[in-house]
């Protein structure tokens, strides 16, 4: 176990190396998970050393949530008196995620569609009575 939380602590780090090097606006977490995604789709026999770790965080996630639960509280001061746009960026973001939640939800949905129809195609047209 000890090894699968080295592993994804180690795409953490390269994520932020290479935020910080690139002085990518983009949180480094984030490029480490994408270099975790893109690792697991070269090689999936990681999926196996990494599996355990990975559902032991999801198991304690709710613990994850209590640093930004305290930053939102140390930072109500700042946020006193900007009401409005705080709403407004909730709202906008919340809309925006839906939409291309939809979008990429839509082409996914055609491209299974287009691929399973090719299938068809190449099986002789599926069954036939």
């Amino acid at each position: 176990m000890l090894a699968s939380f080295a592993t994804l602590l180690m795409f953490q780090c390269l994520g932020e190396g290479i935020t910080f090097a690139l002085r990518l606006p983009i949180p480094g977490p984030v490029v480490g998970m994408l270099l975790l995604f893109f690792s697991l789709v070269a090689y999936p026999p990681l999926l196996d050393n990494i599996e355990a770790a990975a559902n032991e965080l999801l198991r304690h996630l709710s613990l994850l949530f209590v640093p930004a639960g305290v930053g939102i509280v140390a930072a109500a001061g700042q946020v006193r008196g900007h009401w409005l746009t705080v709403i407004l960026a909730v709202a906008v973001s919340t809309l925006l995620t839906l939409a291309v939640t939809a979008a990429v939800t839509h082409a996914v949905m055609q491209w299974q569609s287009r691929r399973s129809a090719g299938k068809d195609v190449q099986d002789g047209g599926g069954d036939h009575a």
